[in-house]
């Protein structure tokens, strides 16, 4: 199941990358999100690219169908990289690991600057490795809890940078 979303941010690219890298920033998206135990494993540039290594908890409200082979209460290990490209845009890869779980996450970002604006685009691959029903749970996961997290993510971003961008 692959979704797509894209965002534009009042902030010039610099402070969305100034952002993504700041370890209070992602604490504090997953926080509001209602996530729990977020730790930030790695945060910041080696070599060129910018990596975000996370745990959290998340719970989930499953639906029927999916309770027999899904737990509603998941740890989930992300992380996601980040490199520059010549044109001043920056394009990102992402990981989401849900621990003990047959449901892997993953996906490519792109920011594109604009005038003092960057466009933040998402591509997201939901793959349940479940018979007969994996494609189902994906599926449902995609255009529920998937995309509610996209959203609280880009309105999270929207947030930080109206109280911290210069």
């Amino acid at each position: 199941m692959q979704l797509q979303g894209s965002h534009t941010y009042t902030a010039p690219v610099e402070a969305v990358v100034a952002m993504l890298g700041d370890a209070e920033a992602t604490t504090t998206k997953y926080t509001g999100m209602g996530h729990r135990d977020v730790e930030i494993l790695e945060c910041g540039e080696t070599d060129g690219v910018l990596r975000i290594r996370s745990s959290r908890v998340v719970d989930v409200d499953l639906p029927g169908f999916a309770k027999k082979v899904l737990k509603p209460t998941n740890t989930m290990a992300q992380t996601d990289e980040w490199r520059p490209r010549d044109d001043g845009s920056w394009d990102g890869t992402f990981d989401v690991d849900v621990q003990g779980s047959p449901v892997h996450i993953s996906g490519v970002m792109r920011l594109v600057p604009g005038d003092g604006t960057t466009t933040h685009e998402v591509t997201i691959t939901v793959d349940v490795k479940v018979p007969m029903i994996g494609g189902k749970i994906a599926d449902w996961a995609g255009k529920n809890d998937v995309r509610r997290t996209l959203d609280a993510e880009f309105a999270a971003a929207d947030a930080w940078l109206a109280a911290h961008a210069g």
